[in-house]
């Protein structure tokens, strides 16, 4: 990996709630921030296979827990991590992997648990949710401690704060 990486900047959505062609904006893969196209969110909207997913404070701190065990297991070095009801940024230092495998295992790892918390709250025989996520996510690549500092206060208070975009 590139030895002047310092930590990625990770985010994902909930299954959901950011479509394509979302009117507060959108990113689409390999082409950047997109404009609104309201027709196109609604035809997405109609699309999904299962209802939006807003997680809850037990589902937020348990995907926070699974974020911290992971990466004490592996070995990585979290800097934040802040599950919200529709989204969750991580920043975290895992030099020896990509960016994107992060992502995808705390991903995994989460809703393997939340999976997990389903089937014993409702049995084997209630319904378990398979889609908790939208596909992919967002991995931005720090290299100074300036931008280190900003994405961990970004992930830390800008939420509650009302912040939109981080500055790094």
């Amino acid at each position: 990996m590139n030895k002047d990486l310092l930590a990625y900047f990770i985010t994902w959505t909930c299954y959901g709630t950011f479509l394509p062609g979302d009117s507060r904006g959108w990113t689409k893969w390999h082409k950047g921030e997109m404009i609104p196209r309201p027709q196109l969110e609604d035809w997405c909207r109609d699309q999904l296979s299962e209802s939006i997913v807003w997680l809850d404070d037990l589902q937020r701190n348990a995907v926070n827990s699974v974020v911290c065990k992971h990466c004490k297991i592996r070995g990585w070095m979290l800097h934040e991590v802040n599950c919200r009801s529709n989204h969750c940024h991580v920043v975290v230092t895992a030099s020896l992997y990509k960016g994107e495998v992060v992502r995808d295992q705390f991903k995994s790892w989460a809703k393997r648990k939340l999976k997990e918390d389903q089937r014993s709250e409702f049995g084997m025989e209630g319904h378990v949710r398979e889609h908790w996520w939208t596909r992919r996510g967002s991995v931005r690549y720090v290299f100074d401690e300036e931008s280190l500092d900003a994405a961990i206060r970004y992930t830390r208070d800008a939420q509650d704060i009302g912040g939109s975009k981080a500055n790094f």
